[in-house]
This record gives structure tokens, sequence and C-alpha cells, in this order.
């Protein structure tokens, strides 16, 4: 089964479909991407990008509300805050501040959230 994405006039997604393999292959069996794109056109008209569940193409499995990159050809999910960059290279969005890591192997490093006041992880208070 091929999944594919429709996206908006923003390249974001507004659902994923899955279409059947006989809908997307070329006379000799072989998938092609625009043949799915037509398929899914014709049955539903607008705009539709193939994506793999596989994570084999097109950097992640599209999700409603991502983003579609056509000069990376590849999904990533919406700005996650407005201090965040998006690095081209995963493609994701990266915090202006690493993760914090463990002092020490014995450490297990407690859990932090961003905070976008201070653009700083903060540990994360137990519940």
């Amino acid at each position: 089964m091929a999944h594919f994405a429709e996206l908006d006039e923003n390249n974001i997604v507004l659902r994923v479909i899955v279409v059947a393999d006989e809908d997307t292959v070329d006379a000799d069996g072989s998938e092609v991407e625009s043949i799915g794109q037509q398929f899914c056109a014709d049955l539903f008209g607008g705009t539709w990008v193939q994506t793999s569940y596989n994570h084999n193409q097109k950097a992640k499995y599209a999700a409603t509300g991502d983003i579609y990159d056509a000069d990376l050809d590849a999904f990533y999910g919406p700005q996650p805050h407005p201090s965040w960059t998006l690095d081209a290279s995963i493609p994701n969005w990266v915090a202006p501040v690493a993760y914090p890591v463990p002092a020490s192997e014995d450490d297990d490093g407690g859990v932090y959230k961003w905070d976008e006041d201070t653009t700083s992880w903060i540990e994360a208070e137990a519940s």
C-alpha cells in the first residue's frame, strides 16, 4: 500500500490516505509517485505528495498539520516555538540551546521542558 498526503495552498498536510498499489504503478509494475498523485487528484481533487510509513522518503511520515517543503522534498512538523530554527539537514526544528545531557552514567538526566520566555530548558516538576 502507498500513502499520500493532501496539501493545502501553504503546503500544510490536510490528511493522509492509503492508496492501493495497483493505483500507483506503471506498466512495468514499478511504483511511480506521479501516478499515485494523479490518482488522488482525479478522485479527490487537490495537491498530493507521497509519504512513507517506513520513513524511507521525504524525511518522515506525514501527519495532519505537518509542512511539506518542496525544496527539501521533506515533511516536518510545525515550528514548536518562535526561537527554534529549522535545520534543513535533518529536517527538523532545533532549539537555540541543546537539550541537557546527564552529567554522568549514574545521572538519569531528569526530564526538561522548553521555556520560551528564558529560551532555556527547565527541569520539569514530578507529578
